[in-house]
């Protein structure tokens, strides 16, 4: 009997917010956190480039990222799919 592990991979979905560099793009995701004391909820925003293949996808779209292994020194997400 065979046991196949699949691993499971991060998604996130986020905002293209530029595209400047050749392959790559920078995704903002935003993620609503709670104040530990005040209960109070507030957004917190981070960028993280993304592989895009074919520079398909411009600032503006809403896409969604998945992590994976390291292709550069600051790339290690890949976009999946443009959200409507």
């Amino acid at each position: 009997m065979e046991n196949k592990v699949t691993k499971q991979y991060r998604e996130l979905s986020g905002v293209v917010v530029s595209t400047k560099m050749s392959k790559t793009a920078v995704v903002k995701v935003d993620t609503i956190k709670v104040h530990k004391i005040y209960k109070k909820r507030y957004v917190v925003s981070r960028k993280y480039k993304a592989h895009d293949e074919n520079n398909i996808y411009k600032v503006g779209d809403k896409v969604i990222i998945r992590q994976v292994k390291p292709m550069s020194k600051d790339k290690k997400w890949a976009i999946i799919k443009k959200i409507k």
